[in-house]
């Protein structure tokens, strides 16, 4: 009985664009490396990247108090 190991699919590192494999294998995916990982968790922290707030929040004025 022969079993069949599918390949792991090859995804585009986020922050190099190297290929890389999808798989359990890989501790760094999607990236194909540490220092990839850590490059992109740097621009997460530095606010590089951001998630927009469309929501519409209360503004405060210069006081503090919320505007109404």
């Amino acid at each position: 009985m022969s079993t069949n190991n599918p390949k792991a699919p090859e995804v585009k590192c986020p922050t190099c664009g190297q290929l890389s494999p999808y798989s359990p294998q890989n501790a760094f995916r999607p990236f194909c490396s540490e220092r990839c990982k850590l490059i992109d968790l740097g621009e997460w922290a530095s606010e590089s990247y951001r998630i927009p707030d469309n929501s519409q929040s209360p503004t405060c004025a210069d006081d503090g108090s919320l505007l109404q």
